[in-house]
């Protein structure tokens, strides 16, 4: 072990002596020169890596994830891949797509960044899974808290930041290839990939395609309200989907000039149950022999971006400049059924139910001083704007344009060697536009119905008010960094963030399927304002880690959805759920204890807990993740072999507490525990390397139910035992 180190440390040295500017020429024939001069000196043990680095200068709790943990864990999609971390959840939409949560707090609380533009969609929907390639996902850094400063509004909650790999040294052309196969749902696909480095140009191309089937519960039935309704030979009809993504990038490479433009393109169909869209129908639940077909209902959406990312070096000062278009278009289908007696259906696509149209235009700018070891100054502006239309039979949401923009200035002083203080303040403008809408067809509806009065009538035929407003906030934090020693880091971090309210709060006002209820925007909400207390402890040496990292966070002006006790006139639609604002407490923490207690054996555990409530009518939030442990034992295993040159065995456990901390309408959800195993293994044939990750979830093909799950509401339960293989092979 020791003659290994060594080694390490001596190529180490070597390589960063040949990658050091300098004047003169670094050959064979210098080392063997220079070996005559050589000392001897005590072993040298390396245990800094980029993620420990990134975590000792961040103010927030952060997490590093690249491509090996991705190709390790995968779970279908992005955000079910990386729940495994804790203080990260997903909100599922049956096994294809998911949105993330973390530390209790989704849809537009958490901003999802990737190459340094804010993801932008319909993210404040239920139903609306994560549009991103997870194959295409090379490192990723979680931030645990507010991000306000830097990414504005949406970052209140956390971000997910994903970050190109880095480019390669030496002129070559790489690539690699990917098949995926999956038992539950009898998942198919593949991601390809190729990329070439010559001399300053630089790109990569890939594309992915996956197929999928309905998955398997391990139930025969389900329960809505009284009803018990059936699930034929165990397969949630109509949840198949398929995903065909591209991806490809240019980048130029100048000594203190660096610029990549990127398009990417998502698209994803996915059915849904034909239960979990407006009430259960018997007849619609009928196995139709087909597993793979989709029928309606169904979702398609479409993300489409451009981002130009430059960066120029000006001696004491490095500018970053980003650019992007993005379109995010998402329809939902179904047989037209009306919501009024006089609805004719219309003549152009009629089951195009909901329509949502986003266009979205993002610009950043960032200075960030160098070359100074006490002071790091940091400035920035942010702007976006955001025009949606909207089609379809059903109206939920108005046509609207929101324009934002920010500046930000962050300090960091290092007050020695250890110790490091940083603050920043930023300044928002926003403003939106919606349009005004009025229901002809819900007038003459109501009418005949000779149930109200004018007045009535022409108000509730307003579905929407033409709203013009503006808004101004100022967010701030500052945050204490030290640096024990090389193995213990300690940070605490105080601030004040905001979050302008959504298009969806202020002006919705219709039945959403996807949620099973009328929901009603409110033009008089202001903006979230939150305060907030982060700290964290982290140990770290060659066998152990620890961390732990508790967190508080009060909000002034909390937006969620209150049931009012008011029926909805419109048909088959409940009561109302009008958008309202309270004061709302939110605090826990996260823990990851991780120890090598052999050679060739690692034990990890991690625990996360969120109390999230309503201080205004003593409630819960909706959505609150329960308590969550996860246990693992892995057996790590290295050959010098010509073929079998690295294995990974792990078993896992993870536990998750009943949820009865609940919301007013809100179903509680009773513990679960799920057993995992994965082997992950990397094969040499001749000069080619091979990977490979089979994993099984759900091993024992338990009954559970999800508490965050777009499902819940209908009482099914997750995906059963599910088997999966991955197969990689790098190319050069």
């Amino acid at each position: 072990m020791k003659s290994f180190v060594v080694s390490l440390a001596f190529i180490f040295i070597l390589f960063s002596s040949a990658f050091t500017q300098s004047t003169n020429e670094f050959t064979i024939d210098s080392i063997i020169e220079s070996q005559s001069n050589m000392v001897k000196i005590d072993e040298v043990v390396l245990r800094e890596n980029y993620e420990n680095t990134r975590n000792k200068k961040e103010a927030l709790s952060v997490e590093v994830i690249k491509s090996d943990f991705i190709f390790e864990n995968n779970a279908g999609n992005l955000v079910q891949t990386i729940e495994k971390l804790p203080g990260v959840s997903a909100m599922s939409i049956g096994s294809g797509f998911a949105k993330p949560m973390i530390r209790g707090f989704g849809f537009n609380r958490v901003a999802v960044s990737e190459y340094g533009i804010k993801q932008e969609g319909q993210q404040w929907g239920a139903d609306h899974g994560l549009e991103l390639d997870q194959f295409n996902v090379e490192k990723l850094i979680l931030y645990k808290g507010p991000m306000s400063l830097q990414y504005g509004s949406d970052a209140i909650g956390g971000l997910i930041e994903i970050v190109p790999a880095a480019i390669p040294n030496v002129n070559k052309v790489f690539g690699e290839v990917s098949l995926i196969g999956k038992s539950n749902n009898s998942l198919f696909g593949s991601s390809a990939m190729i990329g070439i480095k010559h001399k300053k140009w630089y790109s990569k191309t890939r594309f992915t395609e996956q197929h999928f089937g309905d998955y398997k519960v391990p139930t025969d039935s389900f329960n809505y309200l009284s009803r018990s309704l059936p699930i034929y030979n165990g397969v949630l009809k109509n949840t198949a989907g398929y995903e065909r993504d591209f991806f490809t990038s240019l980048s130029y490479l100048g000594n203190k000039y660096h610029s990549s433009i990127t398009f990417s393109n998502v698209f994803q169909k996915i059915g849904f149950f034909p239960g979990a869209h407006g009430i259960p129908d018997l007849n619609r639940l009928k196995d139709d022999g087909n597993a793979r077909n989709i029928e309606v209902p169904n979702s398609q959406v479409n993300h489409f971006k451009i981002i130009n990312n430059t960066s120029i070096d000006l001696r004491n000062w490095k500018l970053y400049i980003d650019v992007a278009f993005q379109n995010n278009h998402r329809q939902e289908w179904a047989k037209f059924h009306t919501h009024y007696g006089n609805q004719a259906p219309p003549l152009l696509n009629p089951d195009l139910e909901l329509d949502f149209n986003l266009n979205t235009y993002n610009g950043n700018l960032k200075l960030v001083s160098q070359n100074d070891s006490i002071w790091q100054h940091t400035m920035g502006i942010n702007m976006d704007y955001q025009n949606n239309t909207i089609a379809g039979y059903v109206f939920l949401l108005p046509e609207y344009s929101r324009f934002s923009s920010g500046v930000y200035i962050i300090e960091t002083y290092s007050v020695n060697t250890k110790a490091k203080l940083t603050g920043g303040v930023r300044f928002d403008l926003g403003s939106i536009f919606i349009q005004s809408f009025y229901d002809s067809i819900l007038h003459n509806y109501l009418v005949n119905m000779n149930a109200y009065n004018p007045i009535e009538i022409g108000a509730y035929s307003r579905r929407s008010y033409g709203i013009n407003r503006q808004f101004h906030n100022m967010s701030s934090s500052l945050a204490w960094i030290y640096n024990i020693d090389r193995q213990q880091t300690y940070k605490v971090n105080i601030g004040n963030s905001y979050r302008l309210p959504g298009a969806n709060e202020l002006a919705s006002n219709g039945v959403h399927h996807g949620t099973f209820r009328h929901e009603q925007g409110d033009t008089s909400l202001l903006s979230e304002m939150a305060f907030h207390l982060d700290a964290s402890y982290t140990f770290n040496n060659d066998k152990f880690y620890f961390s732990i990292s508790p967190f508080g966070s009060w909000f002034g002006n909390y937006i969620y959805l209150n049931p009012t006790g008011i029926w909805s006139v419109l048909p088959h639609a409940g009561q109302i759920y009008h958008y309202t604002q309270a004061k709302v407490l939110a605090a826990g923490g996260e823990s990851t204890f991780n120890y090598e207690f052999h050679n060739n054996f690692t034990y990890e555990a991690s625990i996360e807990y969120v109390y999230l409530k309503n201080l205004g009518d003593g409630y819960p939030l909706p959505f609150s993740p329960p308590l969550s442990v996860l246990n693992s034992i892995t057996w790590h295993w290295h050959s010098e072999t010509k073929t079998l040159r690295e294995f990974h065995c792990k078993m896992e456990h993870q536990w998750v507490a009943a949820q009865n901390r609940i919301s007013r309408n809100e179903d509680t959800t009773p513990g679960y525990g799920l057993w995992g195993f994965s082997l992950n293994n990397a094969l040499q044939a001749g000069k080619r390397k091979m990977h490979l990750s089979f994993q099984i979830h759900n091993l024992l093909n338990t009954k559970y139910f999800n508490h965050l799950s777009f499902y819940r509401k209908l009482n099914i339960s997750e995906p059963g035992r599910n088997i999966q293989l991955i197969i990689k092979i790098p190319i050069n």
